[in-house]
């Protein structure tokens, strides 16, 4: 017989078996003896209370030994009779691929970045030299944006797809089977890239192609059917349908749709700051303790609030993280956060973000589809002036944004490549000074010590989601107007984060089959 009940540890027991069988035994007034297994399905940490537990959702086999565990998808190599060419290698490209392969359908990747471990050379010039390649940054290379932001696996888009699957796959390729218990699972960006890497050679090994350092710079279209593309402006690739998962930065893709008359549309997104705190305050605001025991992780939260019917929110909080600089151009100032596995560095970051809505573009209106863009870029090298020209970001604390003042000193912070006052209070546009500065006596009644002379504003934080969207039809998954393309994932428009991407990067590869196959 199996039972599936809930148990309640204290941090001191969350590794203890015994404890754990139990606490189930005494859940279900059994003997202990009576029980064979006790599987975790999920847990997750309840802090409300004055010392915070673990709530353990269980699977208790009684008098039953458990069955094997979910076994691995064996990949079997294709032919190539039918190709597929995915435009990107982040999640909703990687698992595009590694779905296509599972169909038959041999997938042809083409990333404009390089791989996991040269890229993080141009990681190392924007940090220490502030110098941007345009192609190979913290958003564009292999594995994408996700790679380097922490591998935060939570999602609320369980009804478009399997996100088990997904799971079972990332530990498949080498990542600590916890994500598949944790109610917020990640990864950490020091592990991430053995990750990606194992995927990668998953879908070589299975026939599949890989192509570094090439960049889309055409589409070949023939009476409204998409039969190939254009890499490096010499290069032709044909194949049967092309999946475009180029990730929310690839503004060079939106424009070259726009020039081949591929319809476009803007979308609401979000623009603000990441806030920092130092993490031990963050853990005596959740926890209620200075002392938190150390089986309890560095402590998130996630606090949203209307102001003026606006949304502001929380957004990518990285516990124990750094922020790092996020932009793709030269001339501009990105800021967004990562964590390690173990989340210990002594700061907390998050974006703290306002929506954007289609009234605060008014001025590009002429520039249609792209002035949601064109805000957003606006900003973005407006951080860079006020930070004198470098990848330095511009900083203000956050007692002296709400009291507009400028910051003669500023505390410590993770950024590594620097940081420089500036009045945010005046340079940000006024929707997004107004939203803040309510918003942040609204967190800090929900989170008392949230509004702290400690905490400091770093610019911007713009890289959010996509404001632009590529429509495609809701059943067939192909843009509406161009047959044989499928817009996938954030660059889209259809997707926020690594499983959502990853689930409609493999419900992108089953529509291209049903295509190829009709």
């Amino acid at each position: 017989m199996i039972k599936q009940i809930e148990v309640v540890l204290i941090p001191e027991n969350l590794y203890d078996k015994t404890a754990l069988c139990n606490a189930a035994a005494n859940a279900l007034k059994l003997n202990p003896s009576e029980i064979n297994a006790v599987i975790p399905v999920r847990r997750s940490i309840d802090a409300r209370r004055s010392s915070p537990v673990f709530k353990i959702l269980c699977d208790v086999f009684v008098n039953e030994n458990p069955a094997e565990g979910d076994k691995a998808i064996v990949y079997t190599p294709v032919n190539g009779n039918k190709k597929v060419i995915i435009i990107g290698f982040g999640p909703g490209g990687m698992f595009a691929a590694l779905r296509s392969i599972e169909l038959g359908i041999k997938p042809i990747v083409i990333e404009r970045g390089k791989d996991v471990q040269t890229r993080r050379r141009d990681l190392k010039a924007i940090q220490q030299y502030h110098t941007v390649n345009p192609d190979s940054n913290y958003c564009f290379g292999e594995g994408g944006a996700g790679t380097y932001s922490d591998g935060k696996l939570y999602t609320r888009a369980t009804k478009r797809g399997d996100t088990k699957k997904i799971l079972n796959i990332l530990v498949q390729h080498g990542s600590n089977p916890d994500i598949l218990l944790d109610a917020h699972p990640h990864i950490g960006s020091n592990k991430l890239p053995k990750i990606v890497k194992a995927i990668r050679e998953t879908v070589i090994k299975n026939g599949g192609e890989i192509h570094f350092e090439s960049r889309l710079t055409d589409l070949i279209i023939k009476d409204n059917y998409v039969k190939g593309v254009v890499i490096n402006n010499q290069t032709e690739v044909i194949a049967d349908a092309v999946i475009l998962a180029t990730g929310h930065s690839a503004r060079d893709i939106y424009y070259l749709l726009h020039k081949k008359n591929i319809k476009l549309e803007p979308k609401p997104f979000a623009m603000g700051v990441r806030i920092e705190h130092p993490q031990a305050l963050i853990n005596e605001i959740q926890y209620h303790t200075k002392h938190k025991h150390e089986n309890l992780p560095a402590a998130s939260y996630n606090v949203s609030c209307d102001v003026n019917g606006r949304g502001v929110y929380s957004f990518c909080m990285c516990p124990g993280g750094i922020i790092v600089p996020a932009a793709t151009a030269p001339g501009e100032v990105v800021v967004n956060g990562m964590s390690l596995s173990k989340r210990d560095s002594p700061f907390a970051n998050s974006g703290f973000v306002v929506k954007v809505e289609e009234k605060d573009w008014k001025k590009y209106e002429s520039n249609y589809p792209f002035a949601g863009l064109m805000l957003q870029q606006e900003v973005e090298q407006l951080s860079f002036r006020l930070a004198n020209n470098t990848q330095s970001a511009p900083a203000q604390r956050v007692t002296d944004f709400v009291n507009k003042k400028f910051s003669s000193t500023l505390p410590g912070t993770s950024y590594i490549p620097g940081v420089t006052s500036a009045a945010l209070h005046e340079a940000l546009p006024g929707f997004i000074v107004e939203g803040l500065r309510q918003a942040l006596f609204t967190f800090d009644n929900k989170m008392k010590g949230y509004y702290s002379e400690e905490a400091v504003m770093l610019a911007v934080e713009s890289r959010t989601s996509s404001p632009v969207r590529i429509p495609r039809d809701r059943e067939t998954f192909m843009h509406v107007q161009i047959k044989g393309l499928f817009p996938c994932g954030e660059g889209a428009g259809y997707a926020g984060g690594i499983v959502s991407a990853a689930i409609d990067g493999e419900n992108c590869a089953n529509a291209t089959s049903k295509f190829i196959n009709a």
